[in-house]
């Protein structure tokens, strides 16, 4: 599946971002950029893995209808990250100060990557081989 090979090579280079300057506001806002893709690429991966598995809200368009609809379905998401993720994502657009940026940074480090790491993991071992022809 071509979106779950984007989902892996963008969160190669996300996960890497505990690596950077953190002090440096280019840098932060570079993660922050590169967050927002990595969740459009998870919400999406789950959108076709529900369509895989037969799922009627795959057909929905709406992140969060297919967040909620993916929890019933795999049991490797944790909802109330998932659901943060999405609001912060979503309120990214209104982070106009420094220190409200760092505080997503933060976020992402410590909470957003470890959970795209785990949704890709789980992926893998669910799916195997069938990804390479969804």
């Amino acid at each position: 599946m071509k979106k779950f090979e984007n989902y892996r090579s963008n969160l190669a280079v996300l996960s890497k971002a505990d690596q950077e300057d953190l002090n440096n506001s280019f840098i932060i806002s570079g993660i922050i950029d590169k967050f927002s893709l990595q969740f459009e690429l998870a919400w999406k991966v789950l959108k076709e893995l529900l369509r895989y598995e037969g799922s009627s809200s795959a057909g929905s368009g709406s992140p969060r209808e297919i967040l909620k609809a993916s929890y019933g379905v795999f049991e490797f998401l944790e909802e109330s990250v998932w659901l943060s993720m999405l609001r912060d994502r979503n309120d990214m657009a209104h982070i106009y100060d420094g220190a409200a940026a760092e505080r997503m940074v933060a976020r992402i480090l410590q909470d957003y990557i470890p959970a795209f790491l785990s949704l890709q993991a789980a992926v893998e071992t669910r799916y195997g081989t069938i990804l390479d022809t969804l």
